[in-house]
């Protein structure tokens, strides 16, 4: 019976010491969705806002886009602890449906490599501009 207790101590000892000390990182919103956005009137920007909830100075060391339609920018400085800080998106409004995805670089302990997965979403249209100069087609009366 002392050797069991004497091995749950230990255990209880390990995994509290295994708490994670460092760099955490936790996103407002891990999803954007852009909905339906007229191209022209939408300039594609969106903001991805974040804390670091860790003990330590987050560093962003990288911030990549899935494509080249998505240019994503990160914070130069460190993000101290308690401070929270953004990554700014802006797509280049191609119409159509919008599904990428940015990949945030950090020391970030409490996800897996320090790597968080963003994601936008949503529908480009280009509404039909009439000229006031443009006939209006006439069909033959029947």
């Amino acid at each position: 019976m002392k050797k069991l207790l004497g091995l749950i101590t230990v255990l209880v000892i390990s995994f509290s010491s295994y708490a994670q000390t460092g760099a955490k990182i936790e996103f407002k919103e891990e999803t954007i969705n852009y909905g339906e956005v007229v191209k022209g009137v939408d300039d594609g920007i969106r903001v991805f806002e974040f804390t670091n909830t860790g003990d330590a100075p987050l560093i962003i060391s990288n911030v990549k886009s899935s494509c080249g339609c998505t240019v994503p920018s990160k914070p130069k400085e460190p993000i101290l602890p308690g401070q929270s800080e953004k990554i700014t998106v802006q797509y280049n409004m191609n119409p159509g449906p919008i599904s990428k995805t940015i990949t945030v670089e950090s020391n970030a302990v409490n996800k897996p490599n320090g790597v968080v997965p963003l994601r936008i979403k949503g529908t480009v249209i280009v509404k039909e501009v009439v000229s006031p100069l443009e006939k209006k087609k006439s069909f033959p009366q029947s």
